[in-house]
């Protein structure tokens, strides 16, 4: 059975049975943590390093709180002796640093002997996890569109070009607008009659946005509706997954 004295923590003198079972404990929670992340997480970037990470962070910070106590001074040298490691490692998606941060907790929790803490949090945090997982605000559409189209310059074009994507887009917002004029031979320009009808071609203009298709549209018909603006020159559409800023 398991002994509620081990529950009484003394820092100046922790034996290896508490140690061993704190590690293990915080290497159970951790574990926990990485399984509900590979289980709720959709996108295809779920790499097997970083969810080892998951599992192994909380067995390292319990053993450093372990060998803190309550020591002052060991406390200052660790973080001294830490800062001396680089983390080059960047965690761009919002996401992976909460369940990052969540395995430290729970590491932190063990490391002080807070079992019941590391427990409650730990199973709340992985319940919200994957409540998440089903509800609206998981999302799978993840893909950025880039639309790009040459349209004539002329007035009201813009404003027919958003009207179409108001109607198929749930988001978009105008990334980049260009001028372009229209090219000039060589021949053209040492021939006066034809520099005249060279210059006399309309100035077209580039349109670059970026969208999020609504659910219920495909890509397909969403171009076929923006090839019936008129004198539509080039059309092109491209998706991709964007990195998440903040």
């Amino acid at each position: 059975m398991f002994d509620l004295e081990l529950m009484n923590f003394n820092p100046e003198a922790p034996t290896f049975l508490k140690m061993l079972i704190t590690a293990l404990f915080a290497f159970f929670l951790s574990s926990i943590i990485a399984v509900t992340y590979e289980l709720t997480t959709k996108s295809i970037y779920r790499r097997a390093h970083f969810l080892q990470s998951l599992a192994l962070i909380g067995i390292v910070t319990a053993t450093i709180l372990q060998a803190i106590g309550e020591s002052v001074a060991i406390g200052l040298g660790i973080i001294g002796a830490l800062s001396i490691i680089r983390f080059r490692t960047s965690l761009n998606n919002p996401r992976n640093m909460t369940f990052m941060f969540a395995s430290l907790g729970s590491g932190i929790a063990c490391g002080v002997m807070g079992f019941g803490i590391a427990m409650t949090g730990t199973f709340v945090f992985c319940f919200g996890a994957i409540v998440l997982r089903f509800s609206p605000l998981a999302d799978a559409n993840e893909l950025i569109g880039i639309l790009k189209l040459q349209v004539p310059n002329e007035e009201g074009i813009q404003k027919e070009i958003e009207q179409k994507l108001k109607k198929h887009c749930r988001d978009f917002e105008l990334n980049e607008l260009r001028f372009i004029n229209p090219t000039i031979s060589r021949r053209a320009k040492k021939k006066k009659a034809n520099s005249k009808k060279q210059n006399g071609k309309k100035q077209f203009q580039e349109f670059n946005y970026l969208i999020r298709l609504k659910k219920s549209t495909t890509v397909t018909a969403f171009g076929q509706n923006m090839r019936e603006i008129e004198k539509l020159q080039n059309l092109q559409l491209e998706f991709q997954k964007q990195p998440t800023k903040l």
